[in-house]
């Protein structure tokens, strides 16, 4: 029996465009079941081109307004994924929210740790900041083990903290300050 090697695929994010709408949805829509356990409920509109076109129209203004910065999640030339430094905050504080998501074809491989590792050299190195939080449910290894990848640090538990999938979620708070090694 001959042994299967595969090429790995080179990892890379960028910001996001209103041009990645279709693209976008048709990835939101062939993985509306494996992404729904964790994530918000999203209104039908939310996994049509359109919808998503709308959506990031929303959210490219307030990027220009210095307040989210959103990528795509790049592998082998396909969108399977996003990631969003969120909430950034300036001032004394010098913070921001990550969150991401990638379509099952991509779990498990490494590619949503490679892609926060990039938000994060982008989070401290491009703009400044101190800290990057995040938060994953109780229940969710696998984006735990992301996190701890790229050098986060669990501080504390939030209960009914987002509402996902139709029900206020407890979740576990991490976060990387920009001299943790």
């Amino acid at each position: 029996m001959m042994a299967v090697v595969t090429t790995p695929t080179v990892v890379t994010t960028r910001l996001v465009a209103t041009s990645d709408a279709p693209e976008l949805a048709a990835v939101l829509a062939a993985n509306r079941e494996f992404l729904a356990p964790y994530e918000p409920f999203r209104p039908e509109e939310f996994y049509t081109a359109e919808g998503q076109r709308t959506y990031l129209e929303d959210v490219l203004r307030t990027t220009a307004a210095g307040l989210t910065f959103p990528h795509v999640i790049v592998d082998g030339g396909r969108i399977v994924g996003r990631i969003t430094l969120s909430g950034i905050t300036r001032g004394p504080f010098q913070s921001a929210s990550v969150g991401y998501w990638v379509a099952e074809s991509a779990n498990g491989r490494g590619v949503a740790s490679a892609a926060l590792a990039r938000i994060l050299r982008i989070a401290f190195d491009e703009l400044g900041l101190h800290r990057v939080e995040a938060g994953t449910m109780v229940h969710n290894a696998a984006s735990q083990r992301v996190l701890r990848r790229n050098g986060f640090r669990q501080y504390g538990l939030a209960p009914r903290y987002l509402k996902i999938d139709g029900e206020w979620r407890d979740h576990i708070l991490f976060q990387r300050l920009a001299d943790d090694e």
